[in-house]
C-alpha cells in the first residue's frame, strides 16, 4: 500500500510516495538521493544510517518512513551553515578522524546528537554516579559513540575529534 508523506530534510521540505514498509534510509537513498546516511547492516547494529529525526539520534534503517510524516531529518549533509562545515564536520578532518569514510557521516551526526544530550546533562553509563555535570572525557566519548562502529577502526582519532569541539 502506498502513502504520501512529507519530511522536512536538511531544510528543504520534499512530499512523496513511498510503500508503507520503506524505512527512513531507503526513502532517504533511493527515493530523495540523499546518499549521506549509508546503509551498512540495515539491522540498527552498526549506526552508518544515523541521521537527526526531529533532533533526536536514531538509525533510519529502523525507522518507518511512514511512521515519521511531517519529520524534520538532518544528515552529515546538512550539518553545513552557508557552505561552512560544522565544527565536528571540521574536526573530524583536523583529526583525520576517518579512513574509508563510509561510517563518517553516522559517526558525525551521532556525535552531534551526543553532544546535544550531554548539553541537556544526560548520563551515560559511564556517568559517575550523582553527578551534576556530564564531563565529557574519553570514557563518555566511547560510551556514547558505542552503537556506532568503524571497520577501519578509526576510533583513535574519531575520540579526539569529538573530545575536541566538547571543550570548545
Amino acid at each position: 500500500m502506498d502513502v504520501e508523506i512529507t519530511l522536512r530534510v536538511d531544510g528543504t521540505e520534499h512530499t512523496l510516495v513511498v510503500d508503507t514498509r520503506t524505512t527512513l534510509l531507503d526513502a532517504l537513498r533511493e527515493r530523495l538521493g540523499n546518499t549521506s546516511p549509508k546503509k551498512g547492516c540495515d539491522h540498527g547494529q552498526c549506526g552508518a544510517c544515523t541521521v537527526l529525526l526531529d533532533g533526536w539520534r536514531a538509525v533510519s534503517c529502523l525507522a518507518l518512513a511512514v511512521a515519521h510524516d511531517g519529520a524534520t531529518v538532518i544528515t552529515a549533509a546538512g550539518l553545513t551553515t552557508n557552505g561552512e562545515l560544522h565544527p565536528l564536520q571540521r574536526s573530524f578532518v583536523i583529526f583525520d578522524a576517518f579512513q574509508c569514510g563510509y561510517c563518517t557521516p553516522g559517526q558525525i551526526v551521532s556525535a552531534v546528537g551526543r553532544l546535544d544530550e550531554v548539553s541537556a546533562g544526560w548520563p551515560s553509563a559511564v556517568t559517575a554516579p550523582g553527578a551534576v555535570d556530564v564531563v565529557l572525557d574519553d570514557d563518555e566519548i566511547r560510551e556514547r559513540m558505542s552503537g556506532n562502529l568503524c571497520r577501519c577502526a578509526a576510533y583513535a582519532k574519531i575520540v579526539p575529534a569529538i573530545r575536541e569541539v566538547a571543550r570548545g
